[in-house]
């Protein structure tokens, strides 16, 4: 794969693969769930400004391994060359049951709870229309890559504008609220530090997909100049969305009106543009939320397909087959939309989103601790790109992640061992497929 590589991908190539694959439904979200757990203007803003920050150390991380190892696969094969067939697989099992099924229940909730909103519909419509919604999705799929792309690239122009609306009217408008960038005082009766890494846990989600920034790495024209750059200009840019866009949000809405509130957004809207005004970028969320769904389901049907033609997975040979009529990974198709319907039953928006973070972080710390490991290890391996700052910028990434992991385990014990118990699962499958009595 390496030879058939083309290097065409320049540095705004690289830029916008960054903000596009990073900038989701998070935006609009999870302030809910970060206000509620702050309770402080100044608290919140900060904790946007440290998951975007530390979202920059990972980044710029991870994207050493990217260019060192660009092959197909991305993060599992990096966990493959430092650790071994066991914890890639586990990586990939826990993408397959835990990380693209969440994302693809969170998504196709969050989708139909601002339906409900904009459509003044009754509560008891939220599930049957987030099965509707995760369904619909996947049928897009199963009609082939040309259907979901064009989806994708419709959602991806229509996504920024109600972003920009709400930026701009909301910090040109004379707000209800005053917002202290310096106020970090809390109306929060459990501990400040709980507090903030639960916040963080939450902010992350908005963040998360950064893990693929660096798979473009074997296609860049001059990774080792391009691919840092674009990744601290791209995050850094998100970030500095993510932080203004909350502004409106506190600036808007008082504080209690924001916590644990999923319609924050649409309310938002409606505060800052009337009612018609608002209903239109409410639309505009609902289409970036779909597409946000679609880039997901398109994403998560690969890995059990590209695992399944390594055979590295329980009945490879159906995974790995195509529909004959729009050359759609189908099998795949019905895994995930299966386990997101049982999602969707079993769990909130906040609940699945911190569950899939709290997987996926503790896969990142590997990742963290391997680029570590592989310069001693592997000292004259070709690295197109190095780790600015190492080891600074490893460390903080590294000490950031396991912050998150520690403060999950002690906040929400129940969530960290429900991830962990279903991704080490797939240990005892591991080993009946290399044995083969799992064909």
């Amino acid at each position: 794969m390496k030879s058939q590589l083309k290097k065409e991908i320049s540095f705004f190539g690289a830029l916008s693969t960054v903000m596009g694959t990073v900038i989701g439904a998070g935006v609009f979200f999870k302030s809910a769930a970060v206000v509620q757990q702050t309770q402080s203007t100044g608290l919140t803003l900060l904790v946007w400004l440290l998951a975007g920050f530390l979202t920059i150390c990972g980044g710029l991380t991870v994207a050493e391994l990217a260019t060192a190892i660009p092959e197909t696969g991305g993060a599992i094969r990096y966990i493959e060359k430092i650790y071994g067939k066991l914890p890639s697989f586990l990586l990939g099992w826990a993408q397959s049951i835990i990380y693209f099924p969440a994302n693809v229940a969170a998504l196709s909730i969050i989708f139909a709870t601002q339906c409900i909103n904009l459509f003044h519909l009754s509560s008891p419509y939220l599930m049957p229309l987030s099965i509707v919604t995760a369904i619909s999705v996947t049928c897009i799929n199963l009609l082939g890559t040309k259907a979901a792309a064009r989806v994708q690239s419709f959602t991806l122009a229509i996504k920024l504008i109600p972003i920009a609306l709400i930026i701009v009217a909301g910090l040109i408008l004379p707000g209800q609220v005053e917002v202290s960038l310096v106020d970090f005082s809390s109306n929060n009766q459990d501990s400040v530090l709980a507090g903030i890494s639960s916040a963080l846990l939450a902010t992350l989600f908005a963040y998360d997909g950064w893990l693929g920034v660096g798979n473009v790495a074997g296609e860049m024209k001059q990774p080792e100049k391009d691919l840092p750059k674009a990744i601290i200009f791209g995050l850094s840019f998100v970030t500095l969305v993510y932080v203004l866009i909350n502004v409106a949000f506190l600036k808007t809405l008082p504080i209690d009106q924001i916590a644990g509130n999923l319609n924050s957004a649409s309310e938002t809207a409606m505060a800052l543009f009337g009612g018609f005004g608002g209903k239109l970028v409410t639309i505009g969320i609902l289409i970036s939320v779909y597409g946000a769904l679609n880039g997901y389901t398109m994403t998560g049907l690969r890995v059990p397909y590209a695992m399944a033609l390594a055979d590295e997975i329980p009945f490879s040979r159906t995974f790995a087959t195509l529909s004959k009529r729009t050359n759609a990974p189908y099998a795949a198709a019905i895994l995930q939309v299966s386990i997101a319907c049982i999602m969707i039953f079993l769990g909130t928006f906040d609940l699945l989103t911190d569950m899939l973070v709290f997987v996926m972080w503790f896969f990142s710390v590997l990742l963290f601790i391997g680029v570590l490991l592989l310069r001693k290890r592997d000292p004259h391996m070709n690295r197109p790109y190095r780790v600015p700052l190492y080891p600074i910028t490893p460390l903080i990434a590294l000490l950031g992640g396991c912050f998150i992991l520690v403060m999950t385990m002690i906040t929400t014990p129940g969530l960290a061992i429900i991830g962990i118990g279903v991704t080490a699962l797939g240990i005892p499958i591991y080993y009946a497929k290399a044995k083969g009595a799992i064909k």
